[in-house]
């Protein structure tokens, strides 16, 4: 789950993080109003989306005056914003920060992510801030510097202080940015984040070391945990159809192709996607209904894949373990004749009843392409999406 700039932001201010004085704004006149609430002599207005690079694409500008804060609010609320991470579709902006200007002298760069190799917390940091950090680690890695920390430990002042010095940071400001590292720190491992990144962090003429902006992102599993930042959700920012299978339990992620794929498990899934592809098709979509799916939600998933006006023929690839064969069949049966399917059905499926829904598909008297292997059902659906 993501969450927008200055909601990240009021995550790290109750961490110690040192932020700009911003608020939000969904219209014009609250932008205005912001404005004349922060005072002094420049602001910065800047979209709100869940994607980087906002500024290259037109959504960060400096105002002068209020009537610049009010000609960019205009320009920007509404636009459809495209940047290198919304594709070219882009992303409607409905929201708006409005942030006291900041007296920049350095601009440097702090994130943290899972390192999963060494199942540690990956500090990184950058003396390159306000790039992309993608295109630092690949033209110059020596810049990005690491900290791999024991959990048990956290981020130790000495571990802070030396990626401080590292990013240059100077000595008076050391004690800033230590407080700015850890607090990022803390908040990443008590919020169940999956990632957190400040770029740009700033240096300023007088010493001071500030989160111009924020990126938090938090793994789904564990928002149970977390009812403050579920409450953060913005639907309008994410995939309707990825919204709409949330409500059901069902794991879609809307992909370019046209190849439904309807799998349980993400392992089979992934699996289920390459052997697609290795056969010279491309997968619709990922979908994992689970271990515990009922005809309601095979349904549901049906109708989901079908929503994708794209998706030419579907795949079902089940192993029965926990999921017995019979109930998918039984709910393939169910949904193909609910949503009234018109594009070519093929259906694998091995394990726990297997012949049983095997018969069933067979006497249900619908139009579904068989398959023994991954690659037979690989090698069918994607003939049939091409119309053989």
């Amino acid at each position: 789950m993501k969450i927008h700039e200055y909601q990240g932001k009021e995550i790290l201010k109750r961490y110690g993080v040192t932020v700009p004085r911003g608020i939000p704004c969904f219209n014009v006149e609250e932008a205005v109003k912001a404005a004349e609430q922060l005072g002094g002599p420049v602001w910065v207005v800047k979209a709100q989306i869940h994607a980087g690079g906002r500024g290259k694409g037109g959504g960060v500008k400096l105002a002068r005056s209020l009537d610049e804060v009010r000609q960019h609010a205009t320009s920007i609320l509404g636009m459809q914003l495209v940047t290198h991470q919304t594709g070219p579709e882009g992303q409607k902006v409905r929201r708006l920060l409005i942030e006291e200007g900041a007296d920049i002298k350095k601009e440097l760069y702090v994130g943290i992510v899972i390192d999963r190799q060494s199942q540690k917390i990956c500090v990184m940091a950058s003396s390159e801030g306000g790039m992309d950090i993608e295109e630092v680690a690949a033209k110059t890695p020596e810049k990005i510097h690491k900290v791999f920390c024991d959990v048990a430990q956290g981020l130790t002042d000495a571990e802070a202080d030396d990626l401080a010095t590292r990013i240059g940071i100077p000595a008076a400001s050391l004690p800033k940015a230590r407080q700015v590292l850890q607090g990022l720190y803390k908040a990443f491992f008590e919020t169940d984040a999956s990632l957190a990144e400040i770029n740009p962090l700033i240096l300023t003429g007088s010493g001071d070391v500030i989160a111009l902006d924020a990126k938090l992102n938090f793994d789904s599993n564990a928002l149970f945990r977390h009812a403050d930042i579920v409450e953060m959700r913005d639907l309008d920012e994410e995939d309707p159809a990825e919204v709409e299978a949330s409500k059901f339990d069902l794991a879609y992620i809307q992909l370019d192709g046209n190849i439904g794929c309807l799998v349980n498990g993400a392992g089979l899934a992934m699996a289920t996607m390459d052997t697609i592809k290795l056969f010279g098709g491309s997968p619709a979509n990922f979908l994992d209904v689970g271990g515990g799916a009922t005809a309601e939600k095979v349904t549901e998933a049906f109708k989901l894949m079908l929503k994708n006006k794209g998706v030419k023929a579907i795949l079902v690839n089940i192993f029965g373990g926990i999921m017995r064969c019979d109930t998918i069949a039984a709910g393939v049966i169910a949904a193909s004749k609910a949503v009234n399917l018109s594009v070519p059905l093929v259906v694998r499926m091995k394990g726990t009843n297997e012949e049983l829904g095997k018969q069933m598909l067979a006497d249900s008297g619908l139009p579904i392409i068989a398959a023994d292997t991954m690659a037979d059902a690989a090698r069918q659906v994607v003939a049939a999406a091409a119309g053989k």
